[in-house]
């Protein structure tokens, strides 16, 4: 994880404190060590100028004691000087280190180490400062200083009788004459210092603590707000717009709340729309979805109303060798009856007016398919009405439609149909109506004297699945691009000329196919053909009584 994902990951309180503290506890420390440095220094610096100011004053009162080696001067001089805090030992040395007089107790070989007592220079050349510490591990502070006395000398370029008594022929030279040194004990300092030290972490601890609670005092003061804009904003978020932040404060913070507050009042007023928009929305969807059914189910009747116009001349043609035969029949059958009246003698054969009436019967029964089945295909109705369907006969009774364009266009339908389909729930005239598109569009993509091919199978049950019948219609057209194929279901496409089709065909046959929840496959090569492949469904519905009567009066 990066620095930046930790920090953002925080919350506003830790954000807060932790930056602000990190910085309050370097100040303090830093502050305070600079201090307790700066205070210790000082310490030892006046100790070290006592002891300077210390050394040269017994230094000048042993002088005389030093110049006549009066052990008893200076001993007395020693025992007074010991006397003071701190200083445990006071010695006079003569020059050649030879002991004159001490005082005190001090033995040299107990000696663990000695360093420079301080890190500035020495304030007077003639005193000598080191730091002693013993074996023991008691710090002493060893200082000595020169004991000198001034000598008169007599210029020896003048001398005379009154050389002697005049000043100005006389000089003065300073002669060291011993050696004063002063042991100093360090405990009290010590000790001094600690305290210090301690008092110091002591302020400096109460300081943080107090520094530190102020701090959380008052990100408080920023937190609790925030904290209870967010409660209120979770409230909000979960569909309670009656919150409120009420913040009475005239900072950011407040400013903020208002401004929130308006935001969910805003929020409330335009939910109070929706709710009312969608109330009224509702009423229209169920009127636009009426219209769009009226629209739908007059788009499915323009279309049939395409294809018949396309059947026109088929029909007619069908229509006319029938009406043909029941004109003639009749027309010969009504000669002989005059004939028959005008020769009363001549006897009438029922054998040949019983085959003109059956031929005229025959006929007349073959019109009359032909129109039922033209009027069941163009037939409009607002709602569906699934029946029991027998697809093989729809198959058959569209290909009565569509078999004399075949014809005049030299192309040949072939028929494949399964002897074992089981029946579906459906519309005939509406499945009618897809396999008329479809055989109208592979003869429009096929080239004279070739063969269209429908068939028709079940798939076996799995299952809860209770089967399904397939009716594939493949021709060795044109075939259809791969582009085009997404493209072939959309309303107003096609490629045929114009004139040629109106390119709602197989979009209004894939609603038809999806409203009996089949599905329509195409399987294409351009310059070799395509094959469509619709699926029905086959339901597992008990028929009712009433229906089954009504399909077997059809």
């Amino acid at each position: 994880m990066s620095f930046q994902k930790f920090i953002n990951s925080l919350k506003l309180r830790t954000k807060f404190m932790l930056p602000i503290s990190v910085l309050v506890i370097s100040s303090v420390f830093a502050i305070s060590s600079y201090l307790i440095k700066s205070q210790n220094e000082n310490m030892r610096t006046d100790l070290e100028d006592k002891g300077i100011m210390m050394l040269k004053i017994v230094s000048t009162s042993a002088e005389s004691g030093v110049l006549f080696e009066s052990e008893y001067e200076l001993n007395e001089l020693l025992e007074r000087v010991t006397q003071f805090n701190d200083i445990t030992y006071a010695a006079i040395f003569r020059p050649d280190n030879s002991l004159l007089a001490e005082a005190g107790i001090w033995d040299d070989s107990n000696i663990e180490s000695i360093s420079p007592f301080i890190d500035e220079d020495i304030i007077d050349e003639k005193n000598i400062d080191s730091l002693v510490i013993g074996k023991n591990g008691k710090e002493f502070l060893k200082m000595s200083h020169d004991i000198t006395t001034l000598i008169n000398t007599l210029n020896r370029e003048i001398l005379g009788i009154r050389a002697g008594n005049d000043i100005k022929n006389q000089s003065q030279v300073v002669e060291t004459i011993g050696k004063l040194i002063i042991v100093i004990s360090l405990e009290n300092l010590n000790k001094s210092i600690y305290e210090s030290k301690k008092t110091a972490i002591v302020i400096t601890l109460i300081v943080l603590l107090l520094t530190i609670i102020m701090i959380a005092f008052f990100i408080d003061l920023v937190i609790s707000p925030i904290k209870q804009l967010v409660s209120v904003a979770e409230k909000v978020k979960m569909g309670d717009l009656s919150q409120k932040a009420d913040l009475n404060q005239s900072d950011e913070i407040g400013h903020l709340a208002d401004t929130f507050d308006n935001m969910v009042e805003s929020l409330r007023e335009t939910r109070d729309e929706i709710e009312e928009y969608n109330r009224n929305l509702e009423q229209k969807i169920i009127e636009r979805t009426l219209e769009l059914e009226e629209v739908q189910v007059q788009l499915i009747q323009s279309e049939k109303l395409s294809a018949i116009g396309q059947l026109a001349a088929g029909v007619a043609h069908e229509l006319n060798n029938p009406l043909g035969g029941i004109l003639g029949y009749s027309q010969f059958a009504l000669e002989k009856m005059k004939k028959s009246s005008e020769n009363a003698s001549e006897p009438i054969d029922h054998s040949k007016f019983i085959r003109y009436l059956t031929d005229i019967e025959t006929q007349a029964r073959r019109c009359k398919t032909i129109v039922q089945n033209l009027l069941r295909f163009s037939r409009s109705s607002k709602s569906t009405d699934f029946r029991r369907v027998d697809m093989n006969a729809v198959v058959e009774d569209t290909c009565t439609f569509v078999e004399h364009q075949l014809y005049m266009n030299q192309i040949e339908l072939e028929l494949i149909l399964s002897d074992k389909l089981p029946q579906i729930q459906g519309d005939a005239g509406q499945l009618q109506q897809v396999f008329t598109n479809l055989i109208i569009n592979a003869m429009h993509a096929s080239p004279q004297e070739s063969v269209i091919k429908i068939a028709t199978r079940f798939s076996q049950s799995v299952g809860e699945f209770a089967g399904a019948i397939e009716i594939i219609v493949s021709d060795k057209g044109s075939g259809i691009s791969t582009e085009n194929i997404k493209k072939i279901f959309e309303p107003f496409f096609t490629t045929k000329q114009v004139g040629k089709g109106t390119g709602l065909g197989l979009s209004v046959s894939y609603g038809i196919i999806k409203e009996h929840g089949g599905e329509i496959r195409v399987d294409s090569t351009v310059d070799e053909g395509s094959t469509f492949t619709v699926i029905l469904p086959v339901q597992n519905i008990v028929e009712s009584p009433i229906n089954q009567v009504s399909t077997e009066n059809q």
